[in-house]
């Protein structure tokens, strides 16, 4: 190896150090958003959308069953018609997050103060159904590419709002298949130890009703424990 090489090979070496130094507890704090971090082997099952009649009470039998609970994202304009939905799920062991009261892209990220009066509108009817307010927050759409601006504004009004890891992509598919929503389920979990997975429980997800059970029989037969979100 001549001392070109040899500088190169060892300036790699060094940056590979530095990328290892650095980034892994940036992926420790992005994971530690979703509670439990340390524990390992931990899946959150996450609904949004709901609830809805067609899907949310098939979801809420199979968890029974299964003895999982979950977190359901509601929006608050589904479950003004469907209290009786919410009360169950958290009457079961569920926890209920703030998904919105809209879903109005448009209208709650036009400011800050929109986006809060929205949460607080969902966080109300919340309040109302189960005693309880929650504090637990998901952005529709995820809080990937929005402005710093709401995203702070939520953490300042006391707020944790959670994205996902992985997906069965029920929300991707134009008609999806139990078999799709599996499989897309199992290689969004490969490699990690925690998992936020997201899915949905609005009226058109009756595939998503149906692959739930073969889901969990995945993630219990690899050693994982379902977690849910407080």
């Amino acid at each position: 190896m001549n001392k070109k090489t040899g500088a190169v090979a060892a300036i790699m070496i060094i940056l590979a150090f530095v990328f290892i130094q650095f980034s892994t507890p940036v992926l420790e704090r992005a994971t530690m958003r979703v509670g439990n971090a340390d524990s390992g082997g931990c899946v959150y099952l996450t609904f949004d959308d709901g609830p809805s009649d067609r899907v949310t009470p098939k979801i809420l039998d199979t968890l029974l069953k299964e003895d999982v609970k979950a977190t359901f994202f509601i929006v608050g304009r589904s479950a003004e018609r469907r209290k009786g939905l919410v009360r169950r799920a958290f009457d079961e062991g569920h926890s209920i997050g703030v998904h919105s009261y809209s879903h109005d892209y448009k209208s709650i990220y036009s400011s800050p103060a929109a986006l809060l009066d929205d949460i607080e509108k969902c966080n109300d009817l919340i309040e109302d159904i189960t005693g309880t307010r929650s504090c637990v927050y998901r952005f529709p759409g995820g809080s990937f590419n929005l402005s710093g601006r709401l995203t702070s504004a939520v953490e300042r009004a006391g707020y944790r709002y959670v994205d996902w890891n992985a997906s069965i992509k029920d929300a991707e598919y134009a008609h999806p298949q139990p078999g799709q929503l599996i499989r897309a389920a199992e290689e969004g979990a490969r490699g990690r130890r925690t998992v936020v997975l997201l899915c949905h429980d609005s009226t058109d997800k009756t595939a998503t009703a149906q692959a739930l059970p073969e889901i969990i029989t995945y993630f219990r037969s690899s050693g994982y424990t379902f977690c849910t979100l407080t």
